[in-house]
């Protein structure tokens, strides 16, 4: 139960607390870029069963990979276009690999 809170926390909360903090004219609009980013949750749809709170996400599914993790990064540093794009995957996967700790 605790799990799911922090999860679920860190997928919603965090993204806007950053958000309101780093862009406060714009910070609506930059929470939900954002939150956008959760459609990289795709892939889940791949696995079978689709939901298993006791898998990893990280190297399971594929937009969770270490290689698309590192393109993320990489956009990140590189492209600053899509740097709040790239920016939101990788707290995603953040707060997916908090997931892998418990």
């Amino acid at each position: 139960m605790l799990q799911s809170i922090v999860h679920y926390s860190l997928h919603f909360l965090f993204p806007g607390i950053l958000a309101r903090l780093f862009f406060p004219q714009q910070w609506l609009r930059v929470w939900g870029v954002l939150l956008a980013t959760m459609l990289v949750d795709a892939d889940h749809l791949l696995a079978d069963p689709i939901f298993d709170p006791q898998r990893c996400s990280i190297g399971f599914h594929p937009l969770h990979s270490y290689p698309a993790i590192a393109g993320y990064a990489l956009a990140f540093a590189l492209a600053p276009k899509a740097r709040l794009v790239a920016g939101g995957l990788l707290l995603h996967m953040l707060t997916d690999y908090q997931d892998c700790l418990w």
